[in-house]
């Protein structure tokens, strides 16, 4: 992803957490509520922040790593909390229970480009 992609990446998933979470503490309460899935909702919204703010520095860090890696580490995060959100949205607004099985594979994406990050920021010399 170049640093635009990933920056408007970034801020439609803030602009979406905050959305979803403001949605979720008013119109959406009653429903959680009855599903047992206010935690599961929260967790999702708070995983879309945080990286929304990861995806911001990542832009950033786009001159100071340049590279593939640093684009890559982008998307997997990206690819991640979509997964990993998106499945617990659905397990708590549907209540659909299969959509747990998809949650895993978004926390491996995020670890996975959480791990390339690492590696692109501690293997990179030159510049620093």
């Amino acid at each position: 992803m170049t640093t635009r992609v990933t920056w408007i990446a970034a801020a439609c998933l803030g602009l979406s957490g905050v959305a979803l979470g403001a949605f979720g503490a008013h119109a959406l309460k009653p429903m959680l509520t009855a599903n047992g899935r206010v935690e599961t909702y929260e967790l999702a919204v708070r995983y879309i922040m945080f990286h929304a703010l990861a995806l911001f520095a990542i832009g950033f860090l786009h001159e100071k790593f340049p590279g593939v890696r640093i684009r890559l580490a982008g998307l997997l995060l990206l690819s991640g909390v979509l997964v990993f959100s998106g499945s617990l949205l659905l397990l708590a607004l549907l209540n659909w229970r299969s959509m747990a099985f998809f949650t895993p594979f978004g926390g491996v994406l995020m670890l996975s480009g959480w791990g390339l990050l690492v590696y692109v920021i501690a293997t990179t010399r030159k510049g620093l």
